[in-house]
C-alpha cells in the first residue's frame, strides 16, 4: 500500500518523533550479596511529574534478600519507594517530583547464618519513562480507540515530552546565562577594585617617599 503525498510529511514526522523520544532503558546485571551490602544504582534522567515504571526480574538466590529503593538526585533527595525482599518479576510505578536523575537501587543482603562468599543474584531491569511508561493498550481497550487513534495518542504524549525537554533546556540556558552575567559583574567589580587599590597604593607610596626624602634633607 502506498502513502499519498499529504500523508508523507506526517508519516516521516511521526517516525522521527518516535525515534528521538525513546525513554525505555533495559539492562541486565548481577548484585553481589554481603552482610552489609552497598547499593547498586541505575540512574536515568526524568522531568518533573514524569511517570516512571520499573520492571525488575530478580533471579533466584538461596539465603539472599534483595531490597529495592527508588530515589532521585534533586536538592530534596526524594525517596519515592522502598521495598524489601523482592523476587521474581516486580513492577513498580512512581511519579517524579523534580527535574533530576532518578535512581533504582538494589541491595542484596546475605543471611547472617551463611559465611561471606561469592554470592550474587541476577537482575533484569527495565525502566520506562514518560510516554513509554503509559499502557496504551489498556487505554485503547477502556476508551475503545482504533489503532490509528492509539498511535496519535502516543505521538501526542511523545510530543509533550519533547516540548517539556525544550522548556527544560530553555530554563537551564537562562540559568546559565544568569550565572555568566553574575560572574562577569563580579569579575568586573573585582578588576575595578584592584585598579583603584593599586592607584591608591601608588599615590600613598609617592607621598611616603616624598616625606622620607624630606626628612633626610635629600629634597626640598
Amino acid at each position: 500500500m502506498f502513502l499519498s503525498r499529504p500523508c508523507l510529511p506526517l508519516f516521516f514526522l511521526s517516525a522521527l518523533i518516535l525515534s528521538l523520544a525513546s525513554h525505555t532503558h533495559a539492562i541486565k546485571f548481577s548484585v553481589p550479596a554481603a552482610h552489609h551490602p552497598d547499593p547498586k544504582c541505575i540512574w536515568n534522567a526524568a522531568h518533573n511529574h514524569a511517570l516512571i515504571v520499573i520492571t525488575a526480574n530478580v533471579g533466584p538466590g538461596v539465603g539472599q534478600r534483595v531490597d529495592i529503593e527508588i530515589l532521585d538526585r534533586s536538592a530534596n533527595s526524594n525517596v519515592y519507594l522502598s521495598k524489601r525482599d523482592i523476587s521474581g518479576e516486580t513492577r513498580l510505578a512512581v511519579t517524579s517530583h523534580a527535574d533530576a536523575d532518578v535512581g533504582v537501587c538494589f541491595r542484596n543482603h546475605l543471611d547472617t547464618s551463611i559465611a561471606a562468599g561469592d554470592y550474587a543474584r541476577n537482575i533484569d531491569l527495565e525502566v520506562d519513562i514518560g510516554a513509554d511508561a503509559v499502557d496504551y493498550n489498556a487505554i485503547a481497550a477502556h476508551d475503545g480507540l482504533s489503532g490509528l487513534e492509539v498511535e496519535m495518542r502516543k505521538i501526542e504524549g511523545i510530543s509533550k515530552e519533547i516540548l517539556d525537554e525544550l522548556d527544560y533546556l530553555k530554563r537551564r540556558e537562562e540559568r546559565f546565562q544568569s550565572t555568566n552575567e553574575s560572574t562577569y559583574m563580579r569579575v568586573q567589580n573585582f578588576g575595578l577594585f584592584t585598579l583603584v587599590t593599586l592607584i591608591a597604593l601608588g599615590v600613598w607610596q609617592i607621598f611616603h617617599l616624598r616625606a622620607f626624602f624630606r626628612r633626610k634633607y635629600l629634597i626640598d
